[in-house]
């Protein structure tokens, strides 16, 4: 028997960075991420955004990639929100995503990041918080690919 603990932060944000979210619709897109991630054997920790991006802390199934697993959730949630909300027939996901392996110790502090989104963002922007998170976990980058 395996035994795993494959915990993320994920990180992507709507195509073009359109502030398309408003909170009533943004709340009811993170209860379908959270149902989407549940019917694939993970489990949804904290899934929060603002108008333009979405962060999933998230535990996954050992049975899938996480380029698997982000892709389901970007384009299974797109389709839903183009079905429930037709007003919303522009909605798109970008292209990419960012996503942060997260250790046990540090994983509560990830889920109240993630749950805090909103106050966080009245003092940082997306751009400024991705290029934090990518430099704290060390990845490079180049910033003309952080703008959509």
């Amino acid at each position: 028997m395996s035994f795993t603990n494959l915990s993320y932060h994920i990180v992507f944000s709507t195509k073009e960075r359109r502030p398309l979210m408003k909170p009533d619709v943004l709340a009811r897109i993170c209860q379908y991420v959270g149902g989407i991630i549940r019917n694939h054997d993970g489990a949804a920790l904290a899934v929060n955004g603002t108008a333009d991006h979405l962060h999933v802390a998230t535990i996954a199934a050992p049975k899938i990639a996480v380029s698997d697993f982000v892709r389901t959730i970007k384009s299974n949630s797109s389709r839903w929100v183009h079905e429930t909300f037709p007003s919303l027939r522009d909605f798109r996901w970008q292209d990419g995503y960012r996503a942060f392996t997260v250790s046990r110790s540090v994983q509560n502090a990830v889920i109240a990041y993630v749950m805090n989104q909103q106050k966080h963002h009245e003092k940082v922007t997306f751009q400024e918080e991705l290029i934090s998170l990518l430099e704290k976990h060390g990845i490079e980058y180049d910033e003309k690919y952080l703008l959509g």
